[in-house]
């Protein structure tokens, strides 16, 4: 049997070594000191290497197994850190070494997900707010791959990092990764023009915004140009390090700033983060600003990964006994109950309570919130449709040159109206609200409406094309000003006094819309 000392023998003499110094300079330790020396414990979270060797979790350990101190600072008592579970360790260093340790860490995110382990990454206590650096890095990572799957496999180890330290950041974490302030039909954007944020950007590096527009001109890219500047003020004390929470928050002041001046508060909100960020952290900031993150995945990957995300949280991981693919599942689940409510801060507490399974229980169909279009699929002919369909009960409906819209009509009587993009459109057609609240049945107590909203000339009783629709005011209209009438062609019903019908055949809905909202014409 082979005497050479293990990888952890290594460490293990490395720290008792520096123990010792620390103990041999210092004055007699106290009682507790030894009682917690006498009786070691086993780390809780070891982490799997490469061969047989088991190497224990710790922040100075290097590459090579062997421990390596950071600074000529005085160290803490290693033998005893071994002894802390993760979650009560306290980490030292200042931000800057966090920094450096989370840099060099960052690529373990691309493990696949069943290998990962959310400690391994983490260089934050748990409940203490998340880096903003994290996420940055994350994204940096994400931006240099192509593929789907380690995309999703990154978004996933990130989330699951999140989750496992500082879950109530997730909602934030979420949000900033699908670059959105708040839910489409809230109307809450962040409004800023290029012009605003290279002016903060000019201020917050102490250059001209001439000398900005022009690397903007040569890079093309304001990310780059941000990255490239970062601020060269002198302060007298330093910002503390940006958190996702920090920055989300901040984005949503922005978005709500209005009235006199607002542009220039703005501007100084996008000066205060800029002057806070490091490394990495100003290219991802003005991207998320000008919502062009630009680095390679959709919402929809966001969403498959974090339904996978919640499969490994270890609370909900266990899966019905009738689902053969978790994952793929989970997936399918969370993207499903986005298109039925498409709101993370619903969605995401709901997963992190009662996990992924019950998701459509706990997060249903609400009305006033959108929900997501039924999009057309084109085909290359007649010919296909006829084979595809062939044998089976179709429909055709006439392919209308207007507006699509979501009429919601609630139980105490307001209306709501949805673009596509699940916009609200309220504003935009007051005459069709009106019409709504007039010619409804008294036994419909609440709807929901897919419909056209079409341009039509009452005189001559023609459709009039989408060039004159286009032609109505978009916000604020006033009923008496309006000089292009719409007609409404609803062609589906999704809700019905208090019912979702979303699960109903489609043959069913349509009979519904015909005996119980009777002022509409299908053709």
């Amino acid at each position: 049997m082979s005497t050479r000392p293990s990888a952890f023998d290594a460490l293990m003499s490395n720290a008792r070594r520096l123990a010792g110094k620390k103990s041999s300079s210092s004055s007699s330790p106290t009682k507790k000191r030894k009682s917690l020396d006498s009786s070691p414990t086993e780390n809780p979270n070891p982490l799997k290497t490469v061969g047989s060797t088991e190497v224990k979790h710790d922040p100075e350990v290097s590459s090579d197994g062997i421990g390596k101190p950071i600074n000529d600072s005085p160290k803490p008592n290693l033998d005893e850190a071994k002894k802390t579970p993760d979650s009560k360790k306290v980490k030292v260093g200042s931000a800057s070494e966090r920094n450096v340790e989370m840099k060099g860490k960052i690529r373990l995110l691309k493990k696949k997900p069943a290998d990962f382990d959310p400690n391994m990454v983490a260089c934050w206590e748990k409940g203490e707010r998340v880096p903003f650096l994290f996420l940055s890095l994350a994204f940096d990572l994400i931006s240099n791959e192509t593929g789907r799957i380690v995309i999703t496999d990154i978004v996933c180890n990130m989330l699951r990092t999140v989750i496992a330290t500082t879950p109530d950041d997730l909602v934030a974490t979420v949000y900033l990764a699908a670059n959105k302030v708040a839910p489409a039909h809230e109307g809450l954007e962040l409004g800023i023009g290029d012009a605003s944020i290279i002016k903060a950007l000019a201020e917050a590096c102490g250059r001209t915004e001439s000398q900005v527009k022009s690397q903007y001109k040569d890079k093309g890219d304001l990310g780059l140009v941000a990255q490239a500047s970062r601020s060269s003020q002198s302060m007298m004390r330093k910002p503390d390090p940006l958190t996702v929470i920090k920055v989300f928050d901040t984005f949503r002041l922005i978005a709500k700033e209005s009235g006199k001046d607002s542009q220039e508060k703005k501007k100084n909100r996008i000066k205060s983060l800029l002057v806070a960020a490091t490394d990495c952290e100003p290219q991802y900031l003005i991207r998320l600003l000008q919502t062009k993150l630009r680095i390679g995945f959709s919402e929809q990957t966001l969403l498959a990964a974090l339904g996978q995300a919640a499969v490994y949280n270890e609370q909900h991981s266990k899966p019905p006994p009738n689902v053969q693919s978790p994952l793929e599942e989970a997936a399918k689940i969370v993207k499903q109950v986005f298109s039925i409510l498409p709101v993370y801060d619903k969605i995401v507490p709901a997963l992190l309570t009662g996990g992924v399974w019950d998701l459509p229980k706990s997060c249903g169909f609400t009305p006033g919130v959108p929900v997501g279009p039924m999009l057309a699929k084109p085909t290359k002919g007649v010919a296909e449709i006829i084979n595809k369909f062939q044998d089976i009960d179709f429909i055709c409906e006439y392919k209308y040159d207007g507006e699509r819209a979501q009429i919601h009509y609630m139980e105490n009587g307001s209306v709501e109206i949805y673009s596509r993009n699940a916009e609200c459109n309220t504003g935009k057609f007051p005459d069709v609200v009106a019409a709504i609240s007039r010619f409804k049945k008294s036994s419909v107590k609440s709807f929901v409406l897919d419909c056209e909203l079409v341009a039509y000339d009452r005189v001559q009783k023609k459709i009039l094309p989408f060039q004159i629709l286009i032609t109505r005011a978009r916000k604020n209209v006033v009923v008496s000003e309006i000089k292009v009438d719409v007609c409404i062609f609803a062609f589906d019903i999704l809700y019905l006094n208090g019912q979702p019908l979303l699960h109903e055949q489609l043959k069913v809905r349509k009979e519904v819309c015909v005996i119980l909202l009777w002022f509409w014409n299908f053709s």
